[in-house]
Formats: C-alpha cells, sequence, structure tokens
C-alpha cells in the first residue's frame, strides 16, 4: 500500500460527516493492506502516528532532491524507516508535499513532522480534580514506573490527554474506590491500575523523582488484564 494511499483515505474519511462513508472508506483502506502494513495502518488511521506542522532550516535546502515522478513510498518504507531513524538517535522525519514549495518561514500543511509513537505501560498514582468543562471529574493521571530495586513506584510525570467523557466518568469512580487521600486539588491512590501511555520521547528532568519525563504522553487505554506489578520498570523506560 503506498503512503499517498493512506494519507488519501485520511483525509476522505475527515472530510465527511457520513458514518456510512467513513466505515467503507477505512475498510477499504485495511482490505488492500497486507497482513504486514495492518499495524501500521491502523496506527496512522486511529491518529497513533502523530502528524505536526515544522518548519526547516536554510542549510537543509542547500540542495534539495528532486521530487519524485509519482508517489512509490509504501507503508513498509515508513515503517522500516521509522526504525533506522529511532535505531539512530533521531525523533522521526519531515514529509513534504509534491506541490508545496521550499520556502523560508512559517510551513502550512504540506509540511509534517511524522514521529514513531511508543507506548509504556504506567501506574496511576494519584490524580488531579479537572477544571473547566471536566470539573467534578479526575482528570490530570500523576503516572508511575515500577522500581524494582525499591519495589514501589517512581513518578514520571502527568497527562490529561486522550480522555474520553466515559473514560473520564470511568475512572473518577474508580479511582475514588482506591483513594489513600485526598484534598481538594488533588486525590492519591492506592497503585493499581495500569494504564497504556502513548508519549513521542523521554527527556531530562529535575522535576520528578524518576529524573526524566514524558513528552506527549497521552492516554491509549487502561490495562485491566495487568496487575501493577507487570508494570513497565523505570530501566525500560530510560532504555526508550
Amino acid at each position: 500500500m503506498l503512503l499517498a494511499e493512506l494519507v488519501a483515505t485520511s483525509a476522505q474519511v475527515a472530510a465527511t460527516r457520513s458514518r456510512t462513508a467513513k466505515t467503507a472508506a477505512l475498510a477499504a483502506a485495511l482490505r488492500a493492506a497486507s497482513p504486514a502494513e495492518l499495524p501500521v495502518v491502523v496506527s496512522y488511521l486511529s491518529g497513533e502516528l502523530r502528524q505536526r506542522r515544522t518548519g526547516v532550516g536554510w542549510a537543509a535546502l542547500g540542495s534539495p532532491p528532486p521530487p519524485a515522478p509519482a508517489a512509490s513510498l509504501t507503508v513498509r518504507d515508513v515503517d522500516e524507516a521509522f526504525a533506522a531513524i529511532s535505531a539512530a538517535g533521531h525523533e522521526g522525519i519531515v514529509a513534504k508535499s509534491l506541490t508545496e514549495p521550499y520556502a523560508a518561514g512559517r510551513r502550512g500543511a504540506g509540511w509534517v513532522k511524522v514521529k514513531p509513537v511508543h507506548t509504556l505501560d504506567l501506574v496511576v498514582l494519584a490524580a488531579e480534580w479537572g477544571h473547566g468543562r471536566r470539573r467534578g471529574w479526575l482528570s490530570n493521571l500523576h503516572l508511575g514506573a515500577r522500581d524494582p530495586s525499591g519495589g514501589g513506584y517512581v513518578m514520571l510525570g502527568k497527562t490529561f490527554k486522550g480522555l474520553t467523557d466515559e473514560l473520564l466518568r470511568w475512572q473518577t469512580e474508580r479511582l475514588l474506590e482506591l483513594a489513600t487521600e485526598r484534598d481538594d486539588w488533588v486525590v492519591h491512590v492506592r497503585p493499581e491500575l495500569v494504564v497504556e501511555i502513548a508519549y513521542d520521547g523521554v527527556q531530562r528532568s529535575p522535576r520528578y523523582p524518576g529524573g526524566v519525563a514524558l513528552r506527549f504522553a497521552r492516554v491509549v487505554r487502561y490495562r485491566p488484564d495487568k496487575r501493577a506489578t507487570e508494570a513497565d520498570t523505570l530501566a525500560t523506560v530510560l532504555a526508550t
């Protein structure tokens, strides 16, 4: 499957309000993908492969490569390129539309930064009460990695992203059941809930006990199939 076909499907789904049309477009893309391509196709169409606007310095424009005469990049190509780029220590790639000119200044939608998504299974240590439309719900989660040497959990950061209203309602009820201490700002809980967190990278941070923080952390799902003792360790986090 060509990456251009995948991008076209994503644009088609975003452009229509018809649930039937959306389902048909997604189904066609999944049928066209090979078994090896399916994980990447699903990740892209579900929004897990993040795309953000970016700029490119003039140094990179000294001798730009000629544009390809036709779309030829496949999903497999992108998957393999991401693996190689990550192994080299880079964050991702910049993709440019064939019709977008090279120009100084802010880039439009024709320039996107695409980065691989990493996930960790972490433990919820506490949660903060939400504000605005989230008032009355526990929203901002305190996330911890398992520390085998100390027998506890080391806080890595917080996130309130990726939470639907349904998930907010459920986690508020569940976390209040696990509460050990609470005030008007935060509710501390027994470390029992495991949550899958997607993130773009790990950076040094003196703010948290683990010495690192997750960049652009967001909730993927809760993991009722996992116990807290099966959560990822701090060593696993540091190795990513």
